[in-house]
């Protein structure tokens, strides 16, 4: 079972990471590096920021199971794993179906398929991880993986999640921040891409199951429901925000950071946060 370091990790598309700055935020202290934006069967994004670092985990947030077949994510699988044993985390989801125009598969059983073929192609539960926000998902995240990678959700969530796939499994939180002191101005940052979100079924779904309202669900998203889904302030104020994930159940939190130059950020953060140098 691949063992995700720290507490703290790095969340980003899979082409905004470049070998420098992987190794940047492992001298920083960050345990892992996670990769948005539906990484290609090959896996080679993943492979060469592996390279490039010397213990830094890396993990995919998420492959997208409609758009990458599961044989060739699972020959890319024993690839990576034959080079950087116990280094590397397959996360994989079902993306966006509005995005995919996969109307006529039933999600869940649709991962469960892709779940069976990883199976017979010997890549192991320990492994890989499930992107899961409702129970039953979670439940197959549980069940069937290592466990969970939400995405776009409040600590409370977190609880949840929590809950539901048990203390042994892996439990990897996503949260969005915006390092600035001026709310007006960082809400302004975070509306450059929260409103984006509430256009999909999945996320706004669990929103709602949250309690949010369709006031707050709104494009572009009340000032409320901005504020958490990308926490804003001075850091220490957002590294608390960060820590109620981790008091909520998870192991890890895999910040995605929104400044525009997010590594001077994470370099911030980096000073107030428990960070293994």
């Amino acid at each position: 079972m691949t063992k995700v370091a720290g507490e703290y990790g790095v969340w980003r598309g899979y082409k905004g990471f470049t070998p420098q700055a992987a190794r940047e935020i492992e001298e920083l202290g960050f345990g892992a590096l996670w990769l948005g934006g539906s990484p290609p069967a090959d896996l080679s994004a993943a492979e060469s920021l592996l390279e490039s670092t010397e213990s830094l985990i890396v993990g995919t947030s998420i492959v997208n199971i409609w758009t990458a077949r599961a044989d060739e994510v699972a020959e890319s699988f024993h690839r990576i794993e034959q080079r950087f044993p116990g280094r590397f985390l397959l996360g994989i989801g079902v993306g966006h179906r509005e995005a995919n125009g996969a109307e006529a598969i039933k999600p869940y059983d649709a991962l469960v398929s892709y779940l069976d073929e990883l199976d017979a192609a010997g890549v192991p539960k320990g492994g890989r991880a499930l992107a899961a926000l409702g129970p039953r998902v979670l439940e197959l995240a549980r069940d069937r993986t290592a466990g969970a990678l939400p995405y776009l959700a409040p600590p409370e969530h977190t609880r949840i999640a929590h809950e539901i796939v048990g203390a042994d499994a892996l439990l990897v939180a996503e949260q969005k921040v915006v390092l600035d002191g001026d709310p007006d101005r960082a809400r302004a940052v975070a509306r450059q891409m929260v409103p984006m979100y509430l256009g999909l079924v999945n996320y706004v779904s669990n929103l709602r199951r949250l309690g949010f309202t369709e006031e707050d669900l709104a494009a572009p998203g009340s000032d409320r429901l901005v504020d958490v889904l990308a926490l804003n302030g001075e850091p220490g104020r957002v590294a608390a925000g960060l820590a109620e994930h981790l008091s909520a159940g998870a192991g890890h939190v895999a910040i995605q950071v929104l400044n525009e130059d997010y590594l001077a950020a994470l370099r911030t953060l980096a000073t107030v946060l428990p960070l293994t140098r």
